[in-house]
This record gives structure tokens, sequence and C-alpha cells, in this order.
């Protein structure tokens, strides 16, 4: 299967909790726009203490000092507010004209327009599932918990308050899938009984916990502290995770429990009354590619044959060929010897990496079943030099699977595309405007060429570029549909079976997980497809005067954001 996880997503919700000017100001009475972006980020910086600890390394920096540790709530009261409130900033940005903004400005309230409008139909509220098995936030906040970093003895202090917040939380998610059983929306038993067994194991203390064992590493490294504060602060953390953390799975699994049997739908999202129409929304803000279901289908499918075409073509021509093969330098390198290659080589397609420090860690025992087999963790937009790309050794990822895992998350994958957005000087708001299509679409097409620097021949490296290509395109069209076409599990079978992928179980795991996490997938794969459909564009506008280093650039430069604006913009980065 393709890797999951594999950039793990710390913008988790957005509240859009700001009271601002209405549907009635007039442009004469509207703030500067690069003013008003900038308060919008920290009043929302102000609602959401794991978001804005994760954004940024110091709030005072910002003008944040006074807020309240807080974590999101899923409450229908919340629903309401936020509701209310977004149409309050869409109404606050139509009162400012596009033409009137410098080119910075321009292209932020573009993207900020866009993300409003998509981002605010009230028909879908119970649509949506927050108890998604991988990236919904019970599943997520663990690894938040685990990976929060502590600074300053401040940030020992938010992170206790915060797990204060889980059980208010949690009882929040509660309320929210009591509505959606009502609506006739909740989630099927399978999808419950898997999310149960999740949690009970989180829930087990049977050996020391790793919630324990990381708060106890990192604290160890604040310096300012005495061995009392630090007996002192280790000893409220256990008291919190028996009192709040442990408590509050616990009843996520009572409510799963208490709501187990109300879930009609066992299938894709077109099976619930306005389920295509809510697929059809979360396609667009998961992959920021406009084009409809069947678009979708037909670009997925016209490029998996021309993969497999150019796979047969390379066959005939090079009986050889192997997905495995023998040939590989760099089996004995240590990851951070193949990062230190990678960011060197790189520049014959690339513009020199941005100098920064960057750390490979290993992901603890006590956390590897329960984490992804490798992450880039984000850096904060004002630390853009503290950047620790994680390998999970549960995974066994080793050899040129271990090489081209490194070039998505570090070069020229996340840790390049980080730091290069970061250089271009992108306002604060956009840290926290969530394009996942945009950010994975670009580490799949990176981990694509990377064959290409893996020291294998051509014709090897076109080979296994293709075959990795090839596989995910079957998963983006079983995502496709099973959502937006209603494909069942014998459906899904025939398809992979017609592709050499024929046990049954195997194939079952990936329906029911795509049933569970739609559009996931889509990310990466539709993703890479329209950023190779930009590069075509670029090269037909510019034709002798295109380079692959200004394309990579300008779209760096530009920032996360839907490929229609992106497409809008490049012609004028790439010329600039």
């Amino acid at each position: 299967m393709p890797k999951k996880f594999i950039f793990v997503i710390l913008l988790l919700l957005f509240s859009l909790s700001l009271l601002i000017t209405g549907c009635g100001a007039s442009k004469n009475g509207t703030m500067d726009f690069h003013t008003y972006s900038e308060q919008l980020f920290i009043t929302e910086m102000k609602q959401d203490t794991l978001s804005m600890h994760y954004t940024i390394k110091d709030p005072a920096a910002y003008g944040i000092s006074d807020y309240t540790v807080s974590l999101p709530d899923y409450s229908s009261q919340s629903q309401t507010e936020q509701g209310i409130l977004q149409e309050n900033i869409r109404c606050s940005l139509a009162s400012y004209r596009n033409d009137d903004l410098c080119p910075s400005d321009r292209l932020t309230f573009d993207i900020l327009s866009d993300y409003f409008q998509i981002n605010g139909d009230s028909d879908f509220i119970y649509y949506q599932e927050p108890m998604r098995p991988s990236t919904g936030f019970p599943a997520e906040l663990p690894v938040l918990l685990a990976e929060y970093q502590f600074y300053t003895e401040q940030d020992v202090k938010d992170y206790l308050l915060l797990l204060q917040q889980i059980p208010d939380c949690f009882a929040s998610i509660s309320e929210y899938e009591q509505k959606k059983a009502e609506a006739g929306l909740f989630m099927s038993d399978r999808q419950a009984d898997s999310l149960i067994s999740d949690m009970e194991a989180l829930c087990d203390t049977t050996q020391k916990h790793y919630l324990l064992e990381t708060f106890e590493s990192r604290i160890a490294k604040l310096n300012d502290l005495s061995d009392m504060e630090r007996k002192d602060y280790i000893s409220e953390n256990e008291a919190s995770l028996h009192e709040y953390i442990i408590p509050s799975y616990q009843m996520l699994i009572d409510c799963l429990s208490d709501l187990k049997g109300s879930g009609t739908n066992d299938a894709g999202l077109c099976y619930f009354p306005k389920g295509l129409s809510y697929y059809e929304n979360l396609v667009y803000a998961s992959t920021g590619s406009s084009r409809s279901i069947d678009e979708l289908l037909n670009l997925v499918g016209k490029h998996r044959l021309t993969d497999l075409s150019a796979m047969n073509e390379l066959m005939s021509k090079y009986p050889d060929l192997t997905l495995h093969p023998t040939n590989f330098s760099f089996d004995n390198s240590s990851p951070d010897e193949i990062l230190t290659y990678l960011s060197q080589c790189i520049t014959r397609d690339f513009s020199t990496p941005v100098s920064t420090e960057f750390t490979v860690n290993y992901v603890a025992e006590c956390m590897q079943e329960s984490m992804a087999p490798a992450f880039y963790l984000t850096a904060p937009i004002d630390a853009a030099d503290q950047n620790c790309i994680y390998i999970n050794p549960s995974s066994s990822y080793e050899g040129l699977s271990l090489f081209t895992t490194l070039a998505h998350e570090g070069y020229p994958g996340h840790l390049y595309q980080t730091t290069k957005t970061a250089s271009a000087g992108l306002d604060p708001i956009r840290s926290i405007l969530n394009y996942p299509g945009y950010v994975e679409g670009w580490a799949t097409y990176v981990e694509m060429l990377s064959y290409s620097y893996a020291g294998l021949s051509k014709e090897e490296a076109d080979f296994l570029m293709h075959n990795q290509s090839a596989i995910l395109s079957l998963y983006a069209t079983a995502d496709l549909s099973i959502h937006g076409k209603g494909w069942t599990l014998s459906d899904t079978q025939a398809f992979f079976a017609d592709y050499g992928i024929g046990n049954p179980k195997t194939v079952e795991e990936i329906y029911y997980y795509i049933v569970s996490e739609p559009a996931h997938y889509l990310k990466y794969y539709i993703g890479y497809l329209e950023i190779l459909e930009l590069k075509d564009y670029a090269k037909e506008q510019l034709k002798d005067h295109y380079t692959d280093q200004n394309f990579h650039d300008a779209i760096l430069a530009i920032g996360p954001a839907p490929f229609s604006i992106i497409r809008d913009y490049l012609l004028e980065y790439m010329t600039q």
C-alpha cells in the first residue's frame, strides 16, 4: 500500500472565530488588507492553542500574549457560531477589490476568498467525521501531544492546561457523533469497532505509557528548571494521563459503543442523501483541483495507461529490468548521508536549498505502533531552521524505499518545500490554510523524480517511477469510484484483480480504509497530476524560456493554494 500519514497534518481546525466588519462595510471604512489578514491570523491563533504552538514558536513576537489555552470545539453551538463567523469573513473579504491590492496581498486575497467559499456550506455539517481512524482529531492528538515541543517553561504549563481541556473537547465530539446518528449519518459498525479497538490500545497502562515517556524526554531538555520543578511537572503529567486523557478516550469508546447499530451505510459517501455533493466538496478541499469526479477519473485513467504503456515499452527493450534493482548504491548509507547527498544533487533541477539545519530521529519503540512509517514535522513559521524527519523502525524502510521516502520528506520534498516557501515571505495567515493537495502533490512529484537521483540507469529509474505512479493511480481510482460512483467491495476487488492484485483480504483492507478515509489518497496523486499539468502548461506558454528550476521556484514561491489560482499566477512568478 502507498505510504500513509506521510505529512502529519498539524493544522487541525480553522475555528474562524473573528468578530469583524459585516457586509455593510464600505471600501473607505475597511482597514488595510494586510492589516486585516494579520489580525485574522492573530485572532485565529488565540482560538486553538495546539495549532498556535505548532505554527509559531514565539507568540509574543506576533503580538499574542493574552490567550486562553483551548482545544477545538465540535458542539452544535460552536458549529452554529462558526457558520455565522464564516459568513462575516466572506462579507468582509467582499469589501476589498482584488485590483486595488499589491501583488502579494492580491494572491492572499484570492486564496482566502476561495478558502472561505469552499468551507462555508452548512448543508454538510454532519457529513464531516472528526473520528477518522488516521486523520481524525482523536487519532492525531496523541502524536501531537507526544511531539509538543517545550521551548520554555510556559510551554510546559500550556501543555498541562491543554490536557485539562481534553474532556470538554471530547465531550463535544461525542455530542457531534450523536447528532450525526440522529441525522442518519453515523459510521458503520465496522468503523466503530475499529476505532474502539484503537482507543482501547491507547488506554492500555499495563506498561509505561508513551505520553509519559515522551514528556520526560522533552522536559529533560529544559535546562532552566530545577530538579524539583521537573519532578513536579512529571508528576502532574502522570496524574493528568489518568485524570483527563484516558477517561476522555474511554468516554469516546462508550459513545461509539452506545451508537453502534445506528449507522446504515458501510460503503461510499454517495450512498448518503447528500453524500455525492459532500464528496465533491471534500475532493476539492483535499486536492485543490477544480475538476469534476468524471474529469478526475479520466485524468487518472489516462495517466495510468501512459505509465503502463511506458513500462511495457521499457520491458520490451530491456527485459532484465526489475522492480528490485541490485545495483542501488545507497544500501549502507545513513538517512543523514542520503539527505545530504540529495540536498546537493537536486540542484540540477532545483535551486540551491535554503541553508538550514535538520535532524533525523527514530520513533521511540513505545510509539511505533501508533505512528506513521515516516513523517516530516512541520517547522514553526518563525523557526524554519528547526526541521525534523522521523523514521519509524517498524516500517522496515531500507534501500531504495528509504531513499525515495527521504526524498519525499526531505530534499526536495517537504523540508525543501517548507523552507523555500518560508523564504518567500508569505503572509502568516496562509500558514493555517490547509491545502493538502499542494503539499502532498509536491512531495509525490519530487518522490517520482528522486528515482533519477538514486544512481540507477535512466531506464531503471523510469521503470520504477512509472510503476509507483501506476500503483498510486489504482488507489485514486478506487477512492473516486467508491465514494463518487458507488463501487462495492466486489467492484473494487474486480478492479484490483485486473491489475494483478487478487488477494481478496488485501483489497478488503484497502476498500474499508478508503471508506473510512474519503479523499485521503487523492491529495497525493491528484496533487501530483495537477503539478504535472501545470508543468506542461508552463512549457507550452514559455517555450524556450522555460526551465525546470524556474518552474519549481515559482510553485514554491506561490505557496499552498488551489491549483486554479496557482495557474493564474504561475507565469507572472516565472517571468518576474
